[in-house]
């Protein structure tokens, strides 16, 4: 009989298949005392297995390239953390196994950010994959992942980890579900980079028999468990029309009667480029620095290392818009040179910009790096600070673009409350605006863009995050400037049509979801996204908005 459940749809499309479990994560090794004369072997035997497993993540991530290689790259440095690694020598010393030292480190270290607020403590399912393959290999058991199959499958998963999502095959895996994640958590960006239809934040997910055929709708998060022909005819029939109309939509992004909005993608670096390319991306609205600086925590990269990755972006677009994000550190993205490391609560700490303005060698390097980058080429060169808060900020950006001689437009990131509120004020220190969403709905409302459990919070929908963006887009326009949306947001096509209805000038997503959104934004006009807009905004809840805006512009 079919039943009906309801997750966040994370990534578009539609997957029907059998159902698949991850494989079963490592057992606890046994807690026994091993004699002295074996500790430093035992501790050698952990330095071996971290040692591997971090080189087996870059591997992974060097194959599955952009957004991805990111990403498993910091996982790779999580892995080889100094003080995790000292904590694991320290209690093979007093008598316990590696694998039992390698375990217990890793709980102690998740309990104690999880107790400070830490930030990097929404990470779970990068950190205990780390833990679960060095254990693993200790243990001489098979890595916990991605089940073997012949035929194609839905994935259902706890949480999946960077590692797994980024070597998905597409061929087989159909899509997935996970019982915990956000929106905005890794495996939902990695899944948009893919893809491949992903759900997550379903309760009860992995109570799904093995073999059960299901229906995921990536977009709206339904769930149809052992769907009728009806309804399988019926999604199969909506995903061959969106594919149709996907392939006939090209060009710049537009609303029916010609209302201009830049389509643009987000990326991490070089790799990230030719997927921008193909999905016929207007130019980049964010281009994440960070992930240069990740390589080594202990030092920031050359100023020639900088320009090489910078130009290499930046060519990849004569005549379109680049828009980069100087270094974004602190939080869940520590460095050892710049973060400072006894913050009870780094996600409210000096973070961003913060850390830069106390570092100004960092950010002088940085600004006179991509001057350097752009130098000669045709490219229109942005530059924007993240977490301003207020125009006290902005001006101090503004000031250190001078300085260093950069002649690109400079802009601030609209990712804390007090931005949106003040927008105007900020805006008379900077050229433009950019929101990003994602940690725009963390600090409104307080919820954890990685804990699946306050995801509800983290909906885009969210009326008040709304009311924020149609603050900013309005002080922007009262100015005379650009505002636009670089956050998770704009990849939603219904919400892409919203965003533009209150007044957001450009739209930047994941490459994936580009051809989407333009040929949804190409099916209304501006007044009909207007509406929507109010329609949405005159809600109390994330599911109201939604489903407001749908009326509208179906014309119920």
């Amino acid at each position: 009989m079919e039943t009906t459940l309801r997750g966040v749809g994370v990534s578009h499309g539609v997957a029907i298949g059998e159902v698949r479990h991850m494989g079963t994560a490592v057992l606890e090794p046994p807690a026994k005392q091993i004699p002295a004369e074996d500790a430093e072997r035992e501790q050698g035997r952990a330095r071996q297995a971290v040692e591997a497993v971090a080189a087996d993540l870059i591997a992974r991530g060097n194959l599955a390239g952009g957004e991805a290689q990111h990403v498993l790259e910091a996982q790779a440095m999580m892995a080889q953390d100094p003080e995790l690694m000292a904590d694991v020598e320290r209690r093979i010393a007093v008598g316990s196994s590696a694998e039992r030292g390698v375990y217990d480190a890793f709980a102690s270290y998740r309990a104690l950010l999880a107790s400070a607020g830490e930030y990097l403590a929404g990470r779970v399912a990068d950190l205990d994959d780390v833990r679960n393959r060095i254990v693993a290999r200790l243990l001489g058991v098979p890595m916990p992942g991605v089940p073997d199959s012949d035929e194609p499958y839905v994935l259902i998963a706890r949480d999946l980890a960077p590692a797994d999502t980024a070597l998905l095959d597409p061929a087989l895996v159909l899509g997935f579900v996970t019982e915990e994640g956000g929106p905005t958590s890794h495996s939902a960006i990695l899944a948009r980079a893919l893809g491949v239809p992903a759900v997550v934040a379903l309760p009860g997910a992995g109570e799904l028999a093995e073999g059960t055929v299901i229906a995921v709708d990536g977009s709206t998060g339904e769930i149809f468990v052992e769907p009728s022909a009806e309804k399988r005819a019926e999604m199969e029939s909506a995903a061959a029309a969106r594919k149709a109309a996907l392939s006939a939509s090209t060009g710049p992004g537009a609303t029916s009667d010609g209302h201009k909005i830049p389509l643009l993608a987000n990326v991490g670096g070089p790799g990230d480029v030719p997927a921008a390319v193909e999905a016929g991306a207007e130019g980049v609205g964010l281009f994440r620095t960070e992930f240069l600086f990740l390589d080594d925590s202990e030092r920031a990269p050359s100023e020639e290392k900088q320009v090489a990755a910078y130009r290499a972006v930046l060519e990849a677009f004569p005549e379109g818009r680049v828009v980069v994000r100087v270094l974004d550190a602190g939080a869940d993205k520590p460095l050892d040179f710049l973060t400072p490391a006894d913050e009870p609560n780094p996600a409210l700490g000096v973070r961003g910009l913060r850390s830069l303005l106390d570092h100004p060698d960092v950010l002088r390097t940085q600004l006179t790096a991509l001057a350097k980058a752009a130098d000669g080429l045709p490219v229109h060169l942005e530059v924007m600070a993240p977490m301003v808060a207020d125009r006290a900020d902005a001006k101090a950006f503004a000031d250190a673009c001078r300085e260093a001689g950069l002649g690109a437009k400079f802009g601030a990131m609209v990712e804390i409350p007090s931005a949106a509120l003040r927008a105007r004020s900020i805006l008379r220190e900077v050229e433009f605006l950019s929101l990003g969403t994602n940690d725009l709905a963390q600090y409104t409302f307080a919820a954890d863009r990685q804990v699946g459990a306050v995801s509800r919070l983290q909906d885009p929908w969210q009326p008040a995050l709304l009311d924020l963006v149609a603050l900013s887009a309005q002080a922007a326009a009262a100015e005379g400037k650009s505002c636009g949306v670089c956050g998770e947001a704009a990849s939603d096509p219904l919400l892409a049509c919203v965003l533009t209805g209150l007044g957001v000038t450009s739209l930047s997503m994941g490459a994936a979801s580009i051809p989407y959104v333009r040929a949804t934004l190409a099916k209304y006009t501006l007044a009909q996204c207007e509406r929507a807009a109010s329609a949405a905004r005159a809600t109390d809840s994330a599911e109201e908005a939604r489903m407001a805006a749908q009326a509208v512009l179906s014309g119920e």
